[in-house]
Formats: structure tokens, sequence, C-alpha cells
């Protein structure tokens, strides 16, 4: 069976109160389709790379993330390029850049290894 999803609108600013409680700068790089957009994050480590983390389903039908770059992290500039071909691949996706430093922000979800 799967969950109820919520809508990337409504989890875009659960997750912006929610870093704000915690002192973590989080900005909406691209605001996508408040209904049903992908929401991809870009966590920013404070060495001049990033994690990049796309917002997927997981088998039992629950919010899960995959690296669509790989597991490790990339330039920032490498996270850039990705964000502006599915920019203009898909005109709905929400991008999130969390400044996180101490690896403090913590995903909602299973990340799924390839």
């Amino acid at each position: 069976m799967f969950e109820p999803r919520l809508k990337p609108g409504i989890w875009v600013k659960a997750q912006l109160r929610l870093c704000d409680r915690a002192g973590i700068a989080l900005t909406v790089l691209r605001r996508g389709d408040g209904d049903g957009g992908t929401v991809v994050l870009k966590l920013l480590r404070g060495d001049g790379r990033a994690d990049l983390l796309a917002q997927t389903t997981g088998p039992t039908g629950a919010r899960a993330w995959m690296r669509p770059l790989g597991p490790d992290p990339v330039a920032e500039a490498e996270a850039d390029a990705y964000v502006t071909r599915q920019g203009e691949f898909d005109p709905d996706i929400w991008v999130l850049e969390v400044q996180d430093p101490q690896g403090a922000y913590e995903i909602d979800g299973d990340i799924l290894e390839e």
C-alpha cells in the first residue's frame, strides 16, 4: 500500500521552517509546481563540493532520494550544471540549496543506492 503523498509546495514550506528553527540556511533556487513537481536538494558542505539528491518514490511508496551524480560529492559547478539540465527538461522541478557544512540537515527518507 502506498503512503499518501505530500504536495511539494507544502513539503518545501515545512523544510524552510525546520531549517530556520535549526539554524540551517536553506534557499529555494527554483520554484516548481506546488502540486506535483519533483524536488532536487543541493547540499553544500563548505568545501566547494555538493551532495545532490533527487526526490523519488521508494519501493513502499514512501518518499526516498537518489544520488543522480553518484555517491560522492561533486564540484558545485557540476551540481549546478545538472540542475540547469534538469530545469530545461522538467520545468516543474523545485531546487533547494542547503548550506550545511556541519552535516546537520536530516533527509526525510531513505537514500536509495544504485
